[in-house]
C-alpha cells in the first residue's frame, strides 16, 4: 500500500493545511511530492507558527510537520521569469498540481491551468480555494467556521459561539480535493487527457452539515449551541462523572442499547418507562433521564464501567486528553517516525484506511 502512487509526480504550490494535506495523503503511499515554497516569504506560513515552548531558530514548527513529511522541498521564487522557467521544467512530466491561490493570483504568476495544461496536457491541476473561483476573500478556515454555521452550533447553551479545536474545514475541504484528484486519475486513464478540478473550503463545509442541515432544510429546526448533547438522540452526549472521577459519556442510538443500559444500572423498568420508551421521547425528557443516569453512574468506577458497557454493547467513551490517547495501542499504530537535518520527528498517518486482503 506504502507505493500505491509511486509512479506519481506531484507539484504541491499550496501552504497551511489543506492544500498540503493532500500532498501529504499521496506522499504517504509513495508518490514523489515537490514542495514548491517561496523564499522571500520564507516558505510555507506554517513554518512560523511556532508553539512558545519550539526553539525559535528551527526553520519548522510542530505545526508544519501535521502534513509535510515525506516530501521533497523546493525554494523558488516564481515571480522572477528564470525560476517560472524551472517550475515549467518540473510541470512537464507532472502528473498533479496542487494549488491554493487567491483568485487571480494564478493568472498573475503565470501557473493557471490554462498556461500549464500547454505544458503538460495529461497535468491534473487540484485548487482549492475559500469561496469559489471567482471570490477573492482570503479564507482561513475560523472564518470558514465561522461563515457555515459550525460556530453557531458548537459550545455550550447560552454561552458565545465556539471554533473546532482544529481546522476540520481545511481537512474536510482536503478529503474533496483527494476524492477529486482520485477521480481525475481514474477518468485520464480512460481519456488519456488532463483537468482542472476545483474546491471550496465553503462548499466542503456545507456539504459536511449533514444531519444539522436537514434537521433545518426538512424539520425547520434551527440548530443552535447544544453542548455535546446530540438534537436527534439521547441519552447521547451527557458526560457523567464515575466513582473514580473520571470522566464518560454515552452514545445510546437505539432502544437495545438503552435496555441494556437499564439492566447495567439494575433499573430495568426505565427502558419501558412512559417518559423514555422511545429515543424520541428520551429527547423530550433528556434531562430527567440525565439526573437519573448520573446518580447510578456514579457508583461505578471507570475501569468495572467500562468493562461491564463493553460486554453489553454499550457505546462508552472516556474523555481523554491526547496523552491519554497516544497511549492507546490504537492511537500508537497511527504514529509516522521520520528525519528532518538529523531530528526525529513524529506525526500522524493521514492515512486511516487498510486493505485487508
Amino acid at each position: 500500500m506504502k507505493d500505491t502512487f509511486k509512479d506519481l509526480k506531484i507539484i504541491e504550490l499550496a501552504s497551511v493545511l489543506a492544500g498540503p494535506s493532500v500532498g501529504h495523503f499521496f506522499a504517504e503511499l509513495g508518490a514523489k511530492v515537490i514542495k514548491v515554497e517561496n523564499p522571500k516569504t520564507k516558505g510555507d506560513v506554517t513554518r512560523s507558527w511556532k508553539l512558545k515552548t519550539e526553539d525559535p531558530k528551527e526553520d519548522t514548527s510542530a505545526y508544519f510537520w501535521s502534513v509535510n513529511s515525506n516530501k521533497e522541498f523546493l525554494s523558488l521564487d516564481i515571480s522572477s521569469p528564470t525560476q517560472l522557467q524551472k517550475l515549467y521544467e518540473l510541470v512537464k512530466d507532472a502528473d498533479i498540481i496542487i494549488g491554493n491561490f487567491k483568485s487571480g493570483d494564478d493568472l498573475k504568476l503565470k501557473i493557471d491551468y490554462p498556461t500549464l495544461s500547454k505544458i503538460n496536457p495529461l497535468l491534473i491541476y487540484a485548487s482549492i480555494n475559500g469561496f469559489g473561483n471567482d471570490n477573492p476573500r482570503t479564507a482561513y478556515d475560523l472564518i470558514l467556521q465561522a461563515e457555515s454555521g459550525f460556530m453557531f452550533m458548537n459550545g455550550e447553551p447560552n454561552s458565545k459561539p465556539v471554533k473546532m479545536p482544529v481546522a476540520l474545514i481545511d481537512i474536510l475541504a482536503g478529503h474533496q480535493l483527494k476524492e477529486a484528484i482520485l477521480i481525475s486519475l481514474l477518468n485520464r486513464y480512460k481519456s488519456k487527457k488532463g483537468c482542472h478540478v476545483s474546491v471550496s473550503l465553503f462548499d466542503s463545509a456545507i456539504a459536511s452539515l449533514a444531519n444539522q442541515a436537514t434537521n433545518w432544510l426538512i424539520a425547520k429546526q434551527l440548530p443552535k449551541a447544544m453542548g455535546s448533547l446530540h438534537p436527534n438522540i439521547a441519552p447521547y452526549g451527557e458526560l457523567f462523572d464515575t466513582k473514580d472521577n473520571q470522566l464518560v459519556t454515552f452514545a445510546i442510538g437505539s432502544n437495545t442499547q438503552f435496555k441494556n443500559l437499564c439492566e447495567l444500572m439494575q433499573f430495568p423498568s426505565l427502558a419501558t418507562d412512559i417518559k423514555y420508551a422511545t429515543n424520541q421521547l428520551r429527547v423530550q425528557n433528556r434531562i430527567q433521564l440525565y439526573h437519573i443516569i448520573y446518580n447510578y453512574i456514579k457508583q461505578y468506577n471507570f475501569k468495572d464501567l467500562y468493562k461491564l458497557c463493553l460486554e453489553r454493547e454499550i457505546p462508552i467513551g472516556k474523555i481523554r486528553d491526547l496523552k491519554e490517547v497516544f497511549e492507546l495501542a490504537e492511537a500508537k499504530a497511527m504514529v509516522n517516525k521520520f528525519t528532518y537535518k538529523k531530528n526525529e520527528l513524529k506525526n500522524v498517518s493521514g492515512i486511516a484506511f487498510k486493505f485487508l486482503s
